[in-house]
């Protein structure tokens, strides 16, 4: 079920055409003309020198690409959820499953094959939830594939917390469908062990005059890989797309952002922020914004900042903007990575703050934006004494 292919050029039998050789040879950039498959095989062993691979630790992810499936049971489930909420299993060829999803690296290509019953999360239509759904997966070591279908029917609302903890080495998608006029969070937050492997491909479409809030947090893991990919496709969408990370000494925190935007007078904020602190920690963020041919009256924009705190870290932030139509509101991009302010320092410690808390204060500033965005006051609350922690390990080595 290949849905995108790429084929050497060539003419007549026996003469290859030099221009067409060339053109084929030239690796794909755009976003939107890279290969998707449901097939493993169709995409290779990532060797780094792609350019979807470019930035990631390749040997550490390696488990990922082994193309066998893992014992039962490595990730346990626990999942909260208001009595309204449908849950289901979807073989493959049950819809929704795969109504949006297409694979487009060999980690979620295998975790589709090596999914049997993808869980389904279903809002029905008009039904408002008063509470988020909860699941909780924990690692117990080992390899683990899934695949999960999250749908928002008309005009319904809620919140969906998938919180990632324990250890294993997980190959995850998660397909996101927001039908008309509804109304849908969903957050991934990641507080695995420190030897936790984690490529995650969030893949969702958003439709007509629906809103789609779209959130990643990492604090824990070797490796963490959480590229999200949203589709703006009716009139009217939005589409807000935030991030927070804090990399530690040897951490390696990833997202690749895809932003498209497809129908009329959609709406789209991409805001990621990480903090780094240590030796070697290292964060990588790249986002592609996509306003397409019919996108007239779109309003789009995307930022990534970062705050390195120590010597030895490093953030890469590569920020995309594609724009097919010249009948738009407004699109933009920015990136920045740098040190503390100076100035903002001077400032507290001119009042009598002592240096430590001066740039404690800057950092939980500075990142509690996000946090705020998430809306689930006892989750942001966690996730601010988790950067407080954060900052205290970082003082005290």
């Amino acid at each position: 079920m290949t849905t995108a292919t790429q084929t050497p050029a060539g003419t007549a039998e026996g003469h290859i055409d030099p221009a067409a050789l060339v053109a084929s040879a030239v690796p794909v950039q755009t976003r939107s003309e890279r290969l998707t498959s449901f097939d493993p095989s169709d995409f290779g062993v990532p060797t780094g020198r792609e350019v979807n691979w470019k930035l990631s630790p390749i040997d550490r992810l390696a488990p990922l690409f082994a193309d066998e499936a893992g014992p039962e049971g490595i990730m346990r489930v626990e999942v909260s959820a208001p009595g309204a909420v449908e849950q289901l299993r979807l073989a493959t060829g049950d819809a929704p499953r795969g109504e949006h999803f297409r694979p487009e690296d060999l980690p979620a290509a295998l975790a589709w094959v090596h999914e049997p019953e993808a869980p389904l999360l279903r809002i029905p239509t008009n039904v408002e939830l008063d509470e988020p759904i909860v699941v909780r997966l924990t690692g117990t070591g080992g390899l683990a594939h899934a695949h999960v279908v999250i749908e928002a029917q008309p005009n319904s609302r809620g919140t969906v917390v998938l919180r990632h903890e324990g250890t294993a080495q997980h190959a995850q998608n998660v397909e996101i469908l927001v039908r008309d006029g509804a109304d849908l969070t969903v957050v991934s937050v990641q507080k695995w062990d420190d030897d936790a492997i984690h490529a995650s491909s969030h893949q969702a479409r958003v439709d007509r005059d629906a809103k789609l809030t779209h959130v990643v947090v990492s604090f824990g893991g070797g490796v963490v890989r959480v590229n999200p990919s949203v589709e703006l496709s009716g009139a009217g969408a939005e589409g807000r797309l935030y991030g927070l990370s804090f990399s530690d000494a040897g951490q390696h925190l990833e997202s690749q952002v895809y932003l498209h935007h497809k129908g009329p007078h959609t709406v789209g904020d991409v805001l990621y922020k990480g903090a780094l602190q240590g030796a070697s920690a290292r964060s990588v963020w790249i986002g592609d914004v996509l306003i397409g041919p019919d996108a007239t009256g779109t309003d789009s924009y995307e930022a990534n900042r970062n705050l390195v705190l120590t010597d030895g870290a490093r953030a890469d932030s590569i920020p995309n903007l594609e724009i097919e139509t010249g009948d738009i509101q407004g699109a933009g991009h920015a990136s920045a990575t740098g040190r503390f302010d100076d100035e903002q320092l001077f400032y507290l410690q001119a009042r009598g703050i002592a240096e430590d808390e001066a740039r404690r204060l800057v950092v939980l500033g500075f990142l509690s934006e996000i946090v705020q965005r998430i809306g689930i006051p006892e989750l942001e609350s966690e996730l601010i004494d988790a950067i407080e922690r954060e900052l205290a390990e970082g003082a005290a080595a």
